[in-house]
Order: structure tokens, then sequence, then C-alpha cells
């Protein structure tokens, strides 16, 4: 299966016996296919004009198309990363962080940005960034864009964000029909209780963008902790209903269990009947709070209808990092208590080879596997593949991604795995990855693109 040629070249064709976890048939199980013990349909997929024209019990799919056949092999959409930065990937060799630690995460990622961020610099290392997840088999993906106010190298001043946003624009229409792209303003919530912040604001706007930030610690909503950051988030939403825009914050990244901004956001969407409309990314202090006062930030949440995005590699990678002592907890968010309360709760990629993460390659069928372990998503495993597929699909607003729906577009990874736990198992870089119902040929692009050097082969 690693071969292009294995599937027909007709315009129309079925992929006979492919085996397709529940979770992804958000149209429903076909009538009358057989559910394994992992709750995945063995199904008949016709693919006509680049669309599902047919999703059927195995052996019903009509005879006279050509066909390949699974022999049960797992068959998935191609998935999506709700949460990334693009502008910060690829960075680590240049400007490393000497510790791993988040302090030196910040102090590198800074000294970076003010060193190298034009608009060639962010153009090759998006562009390869989005290389990658569509050899992977990434079909969409929401990147949050550094947009602080920020000075160029030796001070000169250099609006970082203008910048970054018209790269955004530009690989979001060279890569569209590979790859949809969404972007968020990511700057210290503090700026929007400036005039820049009204700056940045209708620059996300004009931009199709979405409205975010780092909320600030609240120290346990006490006092003056309280009032400032209801009054910062107040500002926040103001902006984002004048310009009707969706929120998407980083919330509690951080091991501080007094750290408690998602209750204030879930407080401050309430109160600004934001409902369904907000996304918070992280929160991992919340897995550190007294039972009693994470159940009821949980409850508010859900009735908020806010959405979490957990990035455990990433997470994993930094929280309780200290020289020389091993750490005590996996970092994330309590995702099984999130989920048993009715939030939605998806996985993402977050940082790629920077100083807030050293490693990954844009692979979020890598994050998947590595959720599922670290967060104990088995046991069983049916429910695991909705966390990148359509739970991200949704709150991006776009109703095919990561979902196998008649009508829809025949994006497909087709793996050489017959159960999930065959899935979890392996890397699987013999994949097939399938747009539009044609196999990809772009290979992963080699590290050598990012200086501008020849790859020895």
């Amino acid at each position: 299966m690693s071969e292009p040629s294995f599937l027909p070249e007709a315009r129309a064709y079925r992929l006979r016996n492919a085996r397709v976890p529940a979770a992804f048939l958000t149209g429903g199980v076909p009538a009358g296919a057989i559910l394994d013990a992992d709750g995945c349909a063995l199904i008949d997929i016709v693919v006509a004009d680049g669309a599902f024209a047919g999703l059927i019990p195995a052996g019903g799919s009509p005879e006279a198309l050509p066909a390949a056949d699974l022999a049960g092999r797992q068959v998935w959409p191609r998935l999506v990363d709700a949460h990334t930065h693009l502008d910060k990937g690829h960075t680590v060799a240049r400007t490393p962080n000497p510790d791993g630690d988040f302090p030196g995460a910040r102090d590198a990622t800074t000294a970076d940005r003010t060193r190298y961020w034009d608009a060639e610099d962010l153009r090759r290392r998006m562009d390869f960034g989005l290389a990658c997840a569509f050899a992977h088999g990434t079909g969409a993906i929401r990147t949050h864009l550094d947009s602080q106010e920020s000075g160029g190298e030796e001070g000169a001043p250099r609006d970082q964000a203008v910048t970054s946003w018209a790269v955004f624009r530009e690989m979001r229409a060279a890569w569209a029909g590979r790859i949809a792209l969404q972007a968020v303003g990511l700057t210290p919530i503090d700026a929007y209780a400036t005039d820049y912040g009204r700056r940045l604001a209708d620059l996300i706007a004009d931009s199709d963008g979405l409205i975010g930030g780092v909320t600030r610690p609240t120290g346990g909503l006490h006092g003056g902790a309280l009032a400032e950051i209801d009054a910062l988030l107040d500002r926040l939403f103001g902006l984002a209903r004048e310009r009707g825009l969706d929120v998407d914050l980083h919330v509690d990244e951080t091991g501080d269990p007094a750290a408690t901004s998602l209750d204030a956001v879930a407080r401050a969407t309430l109160r600004h009947g934001y409902e369904g409309r907000v996304t918070c990314g992280h929160c991992c202090s919340l897995a550190l709070q007294p039972e009693a006062q994470a159940s009821a930030t949980i409850a508010r949440v859900a009735q908020a209808g806010i959405r979490v995005v957990t990035l455990p590699t990433v997470n994993m990678y930094l929280q309780d990092r200290r020289r020389g002592r091993t750490p005590r907890w996996r970092g994330v968010a309590p995702v099984q208590e999130l989920m048993a309360a009715g939030v939605p709760v998806m996985v993402a990629g977050d940082n790629c080879r920077d100083a807030f993460y050293a490693y990954g390659d844009h692979d979020m069928l890598d994050t998947v596997r590595a959720a599922v372990r670290i967060l104990h998503l088995d046991h069983p495993l049916a429910g695991a593949p909705a966390l990148a597929g359509p739970v991200p699909g949704a709150m991006m607003g776009l109703p095919h991604a990561g979902t196998l729906r008649e009508g829809g577009p025949a994006d497909l990874i087709l793996l050489p795995a017959r159960s999930l736990n065959e899935v979890v198992a392996r890397p699987h870089a013999g994949r097939i990855v399938v747009v539009a119902g044609r196999p990809i040929t772009a290979p992963l692009p080699p590290y050598e693109s990012l200086t501008g050097e020849a790859a020895p082969w």
C-alpha cells in the first residue's frame, strides 16, 4: 500500500473492505455495516469526481466500478490540527532553548522573533511546515500568530503583526484546496486595553481571523486580580463582538494551581453571550486544583459552550521541567473529566521544532498516537480519533473536515493497520494520503530547504 498506483486511476472507483472508525462517520454508520470491537465499521467507499459518492456496507458497492481491496485496513479522513504555531516553527537550530523550560522558551522566542522574523523568513518556515503537514495527511490547521508590538534588531521599530498576518494571508491563498487555514492573533490580553489592541483587532478582522491571546494568572480569582482579568476580558470580548469575531485563548499554561483564568474566561463568555464561540487551549493547571474547585470550573466551561484544546506532547515536554529533576506530572488538562461533562475536547500539535518544543513534524497522526498514551484515551480506543477529526473540524466551522460523509471531498489517509491498536502502535510511514480522490505525490520537504541548501538526495 505504499505505492500510489495501488488506487485505480478511474474517475470513479471503490475502496472495498475499508475499516473506518465510527467516530469519523458523522452522517451515521451505514445501515447493515459490521462494527468491530474498536467501534470501526467495515464498509465500501465509492469515490467519484473527487467526492464520496457512497459509503455502504462492505460487499455492497457497484461491481462495475474498478476497485482496490483494502482487506480490512484502516481508512481515516485527513486530520485537523486545531492549535499550532506556524510562525514559530523550525527555529530551534538557530535559537535554542538552553534549559527546555517555559521561561527559556519565552526568552528564546522573543530573541528569535526580534532578530529574524521578516516576511521572507516567515514565508519559508511556514511553507515548510505546511508541506510537512500536507504530506502527513493534515487537511485543516488553525495557527496562532505572534501579534504583539515588537521592535526589530537593535531596537528598530517593526510591526510584527502586520508582517506575520500578511504572510499568513499569502500562505492561505497559496495552500487553498490543499489545507484549509485559519489564524488567531496571539498577544498578552493586556494589549486589548490599548490603542494597539484595537488596531490589532481590526487587522484580525480584515484577515478573517480570530481574536486570541494569553490570559494572565489570576492568583485564585481574589480581589484585584479578579477585577483586573474581568476588565481585560470584557475589553477583549467587546472588540470581538464589534467585529463579529470568535475567540481562541491560551489559558493557564502552568503547573500553578492558583492559575484559574479558565473560570474567568467561562464567566466572561456567559456574561457576553458568547456561548459556543470560545476555544481555550492548554488549561494545564485545572488538573492540579482541588477536586471540588476543578469540577465547578468544568461545569461552568460546559455551560459556556467553551471548546478545550489539549496539547499533550508540548505540555508534557514543558510542564514541571526543572534541571536535574524528573517531572512529577504529565502537564495536561483533565480531558476525561471535561469530556464527561460534555465539553468538546480536541488534541492538537502546538509547537514544532522551536523553543517551546524541540521536536515534531506537523504530523497529526503522530499527535493522536501520543495523546492516546499520555491522556489514557484507550480502554476503549473508539472515541480517540474524533479528537483530531470531526470535533476540531466542527470547531473550525468546516463540516467536512475530519469526517467521511457522502458528498464531502474524498480526502483520506489509508493506513497499513487493521485495528486501532495497530494504528497507535506504529508510526505508519507507509500511509497513503488522498486528496479529492487522488493520492498525493508530494514528499516531505528536506530540512535543507529551510536554509536554501540543496539536499544530497
